[in-house]
């Protein structure tokens, strides 16, 4: 174990990683894998669901856009244990709320603090790593988020397995969410205490202006994106559902998920390097299109797993390459450009759900919602050109 000094660099990633864990893997996305049995405990809608799922979306929006400037001041670190705490909260709240009402606000608070472990949390982990020359070591942070979807899936098994309730897994993953965020909190604690206050804000200028037109086609692309994942990231389970290997096939293809998304961000940093960043981009927008296509439109268990396997594939290579473009584009004046990316993607997550659970209602089925999300998915490929160089 460490001594009283600053943790290891290694120490700090893993940090990095449980608080993505826990924060987005169990509090943002287990809604995934409980949403049918919440259905049917609470007798809610298509429609209903989407609107919960929304909730946490434009949680996520307003915490982003807040969170933002706060990573560039000195009170960083405890606005992260802030989110910490409420993320680890608001998990633990679901299994007492049984209310339309009481879902929509935890779910809205629990998005807000889930994009300020996100926010901060990155901010912290990366400032450490980089200044300790390790930051590659920052795809072990964000191999976080697939660790948590697979533990959540361990731990709702596990717990449905000895007879308890949707409201009983709740219970056991926001536990399981307060240990990891406990430990990793007291861990960046003192990451951020030896690295001390970050520097002042980066100038919010606007980008050159040989680079607007690359850069307003990237942020139109990253909302489609954001619209374009969530539809089968919300209800994929929901679809496992309808088959008749729903027993295994609701916790395997959300596990697949989990698993592809944990090396994702380390594949699609080493193809960006080797191929460029956006020609990257436009191969993981196909693939997730694709992706989107088997899951609501294949015929059985095997679409469903492999449109599960290249959604986990891409969804996180495509959330941090996204902003690498960007801040590529943006060269020494990235504050402006990476807010309206967060504005952009958050507003397409926010809207995907209501418009794909209403659609679903409409159409008896997940095809239409999904084959809305992959056109919208195929749009952004298009629409991804990198800047002509001078």
């Amino acid at each position: 174990m460490d001594g009283p000094g600053p943790p290891s660099t290694a120490k700090v990633a893993v940090a990095g990683m449980l608080t993505l864990a826990a924060a987005m893997g169990i509090g943002r996305f287990a809604y995934t894998p409980l949403l049918p049995p919440l259905r049917e405990t609470l007798g809610w809608s298509l429609a209903a669901a989407g609107d919960v799922a929304s909730a946490n979306f434009l949680g996520y929006l307003v915490g982003a856009l807040i969170a933002a400037p706060l990573a560039q001041r000195g009170s960083r670190t405890r606005w992260l244990l802030v989110g910490m705490v409420g993320s680890a909260v608001t998990t633990c709240l679901g299994a007492f709320v049984d209310g339309l009402a009481g879902w929509l606000l935890i779910r809205l608070l629990s998005g807000v603090a889930s994009a300020f472990c996100l926010v901060l949390g990155t901010a912290t982990v990366v400032e450490a790593l980089v200044a300790r020359h390790r930051p590659g070591l920052a795809a072990l942070h964000f191999a976080g988020v697939g660790g948590g979807i697979v533990l959540s899936v361990v731990v709702i098994e596990a717990v449905a397995a000895a007879g308890g309730s949707v409201h009983a897994s709740w219970a056991a993953l926001g536990l399981v969410a307060a240990a990891a965020l406990a430990w990793s909190g007291a861990v960046l604690l003192r990451a951020a205490a030896v690295s001390g206050t970050p520097h002042g804000p980066v100038d919010p200028a606007s980008a050159p202006a040989a680079a607007r037109g690359p850069l307003l086609r990237l942020i139109v692309a990253y909302g489609l994106f954001g619209f374009g994942y969530v539809v089968t990231a919300t209800f994929i389970v929901a679809m496992a559902r309808r088959l008749g290997e729903a027993t295994l096939l609701e916790p395997a293809t959300w596990a697949v998920v989990g698993l592809l998304a944990a090396p994702s961000v380390a594949f699609w940093q080493h193809l960006s390097r080797r191929i460029g960043i956006f020609a990257a981009l436009r191969v993981a927008f196909a693939i997730e299109a694709a992706g989107v296509l088997l899951a609501g439109y294949g015929s059985g268990a095997w679409a469903l797993l492999l449109g599960g396997a290249l959604l986990g594939a891409t969804f996180m290579g495509i959330t941090a390459q996204g902003l690498g473009a960007a801040r590529e584009i943006a060269g020494r004046h990235p504050g402006r450009v990476l807010g309206w990316m967060t504005a952009a993607f958050g507003l397409g997550q926010w809207l995907g759900p209501a418009v794909a659970g209403r659609l679903a209602e409409y159409s008896g089925g997940f095809g239409l919602p999904s084959l809305v999300a992959a056109i919208l998915l195929v749009l952004g490929l298009l629409l991804l050109r990198a800047p002509a160089r001078a």
